[in-house]
């Protein structure tokens, strides 16, 4: 077939990417041995690019292995090796299959940072060596048992020793177990699903356990999770630990890079959160109930009949349920230890709070020899390994001369709350000083919770100007009552 024949048969399909997504990659598959495919590829690259990643992000698997068979047709092979390098870790084995396939039909062996306890695959178009334990790793699949917990930290946790036991231990019956297993969000699920707005744009999905559900999670908490140490390094969602001791090591940095990991809870799925529990001695039909608990699975067309309604499996951890916060600090003590490491192989001080990650260097002449690229390199190599994917549109490198942020707060000089926020509440307090309460609160009701809370969140940060503020906002509030 001629280049100007196989143009011709793409250009009205690319009228509508998102209807023809599947015709279009067919003809290109079936073209790829054509000498000008390079050439046809591109023309249809840059029109693809936006739907093929919305499929990518889809949560229904079946769309996800589509997507990834348009990365290996339609993307360059440096583009599909960055998506692809994440996606061969994917929590359903008929993607990460998929992601796999597409891997070595592309000859790719640089997704991964390599595991030198293996051998290197001879084939070239083999598998290169990248790190196939990462994937595994909270799958309950490796070679003989995970590494359990030190005797001392199991001997503290509730012995569960069968689903019978595990009923019993939560006070519900067999049936009240599966119940509360159901997946989706819809009416009598035991999840619901609303959105809140993010702090820098966008919807954030939040999945609240009902009651039910809520009861036997905050069980799971206080007799379980709580009572396993977390990462020193690790400063979110820690009793004793705050924004301010996440903070507080990198006041004064010379230079602080920053960054995040993208989709943070709903990249620790069922095995994951299966493979926490069997390391803290849990057997495997009470591990993986205790994991289905924690975790929720969504279903595609709820309100349509099989085989059109589906479940998708395995779950994901909702943000939402009192569990996560825990189980993603408990999940991420090996990153946490890996990154530790290297920050102290770079001369760096290292603190994670959930999903934001912060390396400081206070010493000059380390700053002078230290290469970002190759630092930021590690970082998103290890994320790569320990099963998480580097949010790279959020690296920041924040030198002296500019504001440097750590978690919202300023840490050039010393901690503070940012002036713009300040600012922001003096002028509030000064107008409610003028006008009265009411005048501010514009009809909220929770306005008097929030005049408190920021009071006490400056009082920790600064607590002398945040005493004062504690003690302006009460004497308002005394005379607003």
């Amino acid at each position: 077939m001629l280049l100007a024949n196989l143009i011709f048969e793409l250009r009205p399909l690319l009228d509508d990417p998102e209807a023809n997504l599947r015709q279009i990659v067919a003809r290109l598959r079936a073209h790829d041995d054509f000498a000008e495919y390079e050439v046809a590829r591109h023309y249809v690259a840059g029109k693809l690019e936006g739907v093929i990643r919305s499929w990518l992000a889809n949560p229904d698997p079946r769309v996800r292995a589509e997507a990834i068979e348009a990365v290996r047709q339609v993307f360059s092979r440096p583009a599909a090796a960055k998506l692809l390098r994440h996606l061969v870790k994917d929590a359903t084995i008929s993607v990460r299959g998929a992601a796999r396939r597409a891997v070595d039909e592309l000859g790719l062996d640089d997704v991964a940072l390599r595991n030198t306890s293996l051998a290197v695959p001879r084939s070239p178009r083999g598998r290169g060596g990248f790190n196939p334990t990462g994937w595994e790793f909270g799958t309950g699949a490796h070679r003989g048992r995970p590494r359990l917990e030190p005797a001392a930290t199991r001997a503290g946790l509730p012995t569960i020793p069968d689903l019978a036991a595990l009923t019993s231990w939560l006070r519900i019956d067999a049936d009240g177990l599966r119940r509360l297993m159901r997946p989706g969000g819809h009416t009598g699920a035991p999840y619901v699903d609303f959105e809140i707005p993010k702090a820098r744009g966008g919807r954030r999905t939040i999945s609240a356990p009902r009651a039910p559900l809520r009861a036997v999670q905050r069980q799971i908490l206080a007799e379980i999770l709580s009572k396993v140490p977390t990462h020193d390094a690790a400063h979110g969602f820690v009793p004793g630990r705050s924004t301010v001791t996440h903070a507080t090591p990198h006041v004064g940095a010379r230079l602080l890079l920053a960054t995040d990991i993208r989709d943070f809870f709903p990249t620790i799925h069922y095995w994951r959160v299966r493979g926490l529990f069997f390391t803290l001695g849990y057997g495997e039909a009470v591990a993986g109930a205790l994991a289905a608990l924690c975790t929720r699975r969504d279903v595609i067309n709820p309100e349509a009949e099989a085989p059109t309604r589906r479940v998708v499996w395995p779950g994901w951890m909702p943000q939402g349920a009192p569990t996560s916060p825990a189980i993603s600090n408990l999940v991420c003590r090996r990153l946490d230890a890996r990154l530790s490491g290297l920050a102290a192989k770079l001369g760096a001080r290292y603190t994670r709070y959930a999903d934001d990650l912060s390396f400081s260097f206070h010493d000059p002449e380390l700053v002078e020899r230290l290469e970002i690229g190759r630092a930021f390199w590690w970082i998103d190599q290890i994320l790569q390994q320990e099963g998480f994917a580097e949010h790279l549109g959020k690296r920041q490198i924040l030198r002296p001369h500019r504001r440097q942020l750590v978690t919202g707060l300023v840490v050039n000089d010393h901690l503070t709350v940012p002036r713009d926020a300040r600012r922001r509440f003096r002028a509030i307090l000064h107008n409610c000083k003028q006008r009265g309460v009411a005048s501010e609160a514009n009809g909220r009701d929770d306005f008097p919770d929030y005049l408190r809370g920021f009071a006490a969140y400056v009082h920790m940060v600064q607590p002398k100007l945040g005493a004062r503020w504690v003690a302006e906002v009460d004497a308002l509030l005394v005379d607003h009552a």
